[in-house]
């Protein structure tokens, strides 16, 4: 009998879902375990590549001898039970492969990095030989598709000739932070005596010669150079005379070292109280039931959500709480660790990677009892999870853009499953689908109709923008909003105002012949930004000057067209120079830290104005802010999209609801071209049940979910005809399993139909069953992988966001 390990291979060109059998080597029988990585020989040349244990079994020697693994990469399982389940039902869901699941779960800096080593086997060649065609210093870091071809063919011969060989090495990234610690060998008996044996002028050595005579204990090096002002030379000079010893240890890297002031429970209203009793019953019985928490902005669904927590950690559980996007996290992880202190850990892209790998072990180390985080964060691998809750369950960043396109909610009710524990979903605004699954009682609805300052929700004003440019007022600014701006700045009020686009400008067209700067790659206008006097395409990066004539036709009538948030700021400027002003977008945030350093310096009052994209819409609370202007209401509802009326209808009422959360009543400006359309309508009174019965009734006529479910694939390819030849070839390998009532669109280009000089062509499918789907994708899933090598990209979302 033999000891075999089932392992899941790390090969980005031949993944499968299937395991591989390695033959555990003896020495360590009794320390591998499932969750572990390894490292394994893989293929005909038997390089090494990374693997997860995902199975341990005892079974008969076979006649044709197994591969041993070569070494473990860890000590202990990176992975628990949980995970390594779920990997396998992910995989399933999502149509992707397991180890990219199983990767998904893990910080970055725990993904192998792969290098390649030229060897020489053949005494007939010497290190002078190979030399001469590759330098020695290349050898330990070999990079094949950076030689030449004279290089590449003289290597191919040697390798033919079995005269070197390529040695793959796995390298692990993962490294704790590690900082000196010193520990003082100088005490009341000896000080004298070494203060006697120093110059009178040595300040800073007597100095420290006093402090590490008081100070017996161990201390960290940085905390005594920072007191003293004396450099690591001078506590090294210290260590080589033998009056300290100096060792390294772990530190964590805190993204929050900041001791958050401990904040104590609020009391509770009567709906408050409702909610909070039966998400709590639902902990204390252990029923994984999901709740669907809607709540008007401002009606304190935060404190529903920590005294839930707190419940689940009386009760000896711990919890995750998922926020929607970094720009929300700064406020939300302050009033989290206001209540539970070092108990939380947080993760979100925001995070350096080394910040994300000190986080992710302490909640592995059960150090941490509460997670908060974005989208990625519902992978932390905390046990015995007594409630799961999402904020903004609406937002469409819970979905994920790249393989796994996993839903955060699924995964969480997934979870919740398996720890029999409640899910909480949070929103103003509901999406339609979870809004569905509560009428038909598939969650359980749970209101807060009411803001708890019992204040009324902020008049909103609509604003025809055709009747404002017709009067002559100027292109972004009505003269209402104009008028309550100032108003707001004569009473040292606040103002938080709304754009949904960020640079400069949309476009720059000539006006003699119609001309606009495109990107070379992608088939998207180039956006104007001032600040670096450069045209930038947002979808691949690319960039080039201003032009200063059309380079079309030459002229020099070339004009900006559009607003971007850089422009209105200088608009902004000019029409109020005293008005101290915030800019928040992509632009001004790209630095860490960022987001939190300009809502900090607004929350402190020390801005009148917080000028922003979408990511100033929701979850931000400000009590001195009285005044909402949103400057073009129509952006989402111009984009050919099933869901745009819903998103501009969430967009709408949750930036609305940043207005007048304290005791000072606020007022909100709509400006739009749309004022008749409903979705704009029924935000002005935050009427969601009347949007809901209307989109639902529109979805139903048009087929779309929650109706209907949906699945897209799309193939990508630089040769248009290569990428659309594809698709109709899997529309003829999935018609055999479609029923006459699945409803397919395409195969057709994508509305950006080149990014990144590629061509994108899709099929979506609507469908209510069909038992046969499954399989069949799942099959394109796995022929895929040969396409790939022929330069053909597949994706497969079985829950599109959008069909942009």
């Amino acid at each position: 009998m033999v000891q075999i390990a089932k392992v899941i291979v790390d090969v980005p060109t031949m993944q499968t879902n299937n395991p591989y059998s390695y033959l555990i080597p003896t020495q360590i029988e009794n320390d591998i375990q499932v969750g572990m990585r390894v490292v394994v020989p893989f293929g005909n040349g038997n390089r090494k590549i990374q693997g997860f244990v995902v199975a341990l079994e005892t079974k008969a020697e076979e006649k044709n001898p197994l591969k041993s693994i070569e070494s473990l990469m860890d000590l202990e399982p990176v992975l628990n039970p949980e995970l390594i389940k779920m990997s396998s039902w992910l995989a399933d869901s999502t149509f992707s492969f397991q180890i990219t699941c199983l990767l998904t779960m893990l910080p970055n800096v725990m993904r192998a990095k792969y290098t390649k080593q030229l060897k020489i086997i053949d005494s007939q060649v010497s290190i002078e030989d190979l030399a001469t065609i590759l330098p020695e210093s290349d050898w330990d870091d070999f990079q094949p598709d950076q030689l030449t071809s004279k290089q590449q063919s003289d290597l191919l011969k040697l390798r033919k000739k079995n005269q070197i060989e390529i040695i793959y090495k796995v390298k692990n990234q993962a490294h704790s932070k590690q900082v000196f610690q010193i520990k003082s060998q100088i005490n009341s008996e000896n000080e004298s005596k070494i203060l006697n044996s120093l110059r009178k002028n040595a300040t800073k050595i007597r100095d420290l010669v006093h402090y590490l005579a008081a100070h017996p204990n161990e201390i960290k090096q940085t905390e005594v150079e920072k007191k003293l002002k004396i450099t690591a030379a001078t506590i090294k000079s210290a260590e080589e005379r033998g009056w300290l010893i100096r060792k390294k240890v772990e530190q964590y890297r805190d993204p929050y070292a900041t001791n958050a002031k401990l904040t104590l429970p609020l009391k509770l209203n009567s709906e408050q109280q409702s909610a909070l009793d039966q998400v709590t019953d639902s902990i204390k019985k252990q029923q994984a039931r999901t709740f669907l928490l809607e709540g008007v902005t401002g009606s304190g669904k935060t404190e529903v959500y920590l005294q839930a927590i707190a419940y689940a950690l009386a009760q000896n559980k711990t919890a995750i709480m998922l926020v929607p996007e970094i720009a929300l996290t700064p406020q939300m992880v302050s009033r989290v660790k206001g209540r539970f202190g070092k108990q939380v850990a947080v993760l979100h892209s925001g995070l350096s990677d080394g910040e994300k790998y000190d986080e992710w072990r302490r909640i592995k180390r059960h150090e941490a009892q509460v997670v908060v985080g974005a989208r990625s964060a519902i992978f932390a691998p905390i046990e015995n999870v007594g409630v799961i809750i999402i904020d903004e369950e609406h937002e469409t960043s819970y979905k994920q853009d790249d393989t796994p396109r996993y839903h955060a909610r699924n995964v969480a009710q997934w979870r919740s499953d398996y720890h029999n524990c409640p899910l909480v979903l949070g929103s103003a605004t509901p999406s339609l689908e979870s809004r569905a699954r509560s009428e038909r009682h598939v969650y359980q609805l749970l209101r807060l109709p009411d803001r708890i300052n019992g204040h009324p929700l902020p008049e909103v004003k609509i604003i025809d923008m055709r009747e404002e440019l017709q009067s002559g007022s100027n292109q972004n600014f009505s003269d209402p909003l104009l008028a309550a701006i100032k108003d707001r700045l004569n009473l040292k009020q606040q103002s938080i105002l709304m754009l949904n686009r960020r640079g400069y400008s949309s476009f720059i067209m000539c006006r003699d012949c119609g001309f606009v700067l495109k990107c070379p790659n992608c088939d998207i206008s180039l956006t104007l930004h001032m600040d670096s006097r450069r045209m930038k395409c947002h979808y691949c990066g690319h960039e080039e000057p201003i032009p200063k004539q059309c380079p079309n036709c030459h002229s020099e009538k070339i004009r900006y067209y559009g607003t971007g948030t850089e422009k209105v700021e200088k608009e902004l400027q000019a029409q109020f120079p005293e008005a101290r002003i915030l800019r928040m977008d992509v632009d001004t945030t790209r630095r860490k830290g960022s987001h939190e350093r300009i809502l900090q310096k607004f929350g402190r009052q020390q801005a009148d104005i917080l000028l922003g994209t979408q990511m100033i819409a929701k979850g931000l609370d400000f009590p001195n802010v009285t005044l909402v202007g949103v400057l073009n209401a129509d952006t989402a509802l111009e984009l050919p999209d099933f869901r745009s009326s819903e998103r501009t209808f969430q967009l709408l009422t949750q930036v609305s609801g940043r207005a007048g959360r304290a005791d000072k009543l606020g007022e909100v400006f709509i400006q739009t071209f749309n004022p008749d359309h409903y979705a704009i309508q029924l935000a002005k009174t935050q009427n969601y049940e009347n949007f809901f019965r209307k989109e639902m009734y529109i979805r139903h006529q048009e087929k779309y979910p929650p109706y209907y479910f949906t699945l897209q694939i799309t193939a990508a390819h630089k040769e248009e005809k290569v990428a659309a030849q594809k698709m109709y070839t899997v529309l003829d390998e999935l018609k055999p399993a479609l029923s006459s009532n699945a409803i397919v669109l395409g195969p057709t280009p994508k509305p950006i139909a080149r990014v990144k000089n590629k061509y994108y062509y899709q099929i979506v499918i609507k469908y209510k069953k069909e038992p046969r789907l499954h399989e069949a994708v799942t099959k394109i899933l796995q022929e895929s992988q040969a396409d790939y090598r022929l330069g053909i990209q597949l994706s497969i979302d079985p829950e599109p966001q959008s069909f942009m």
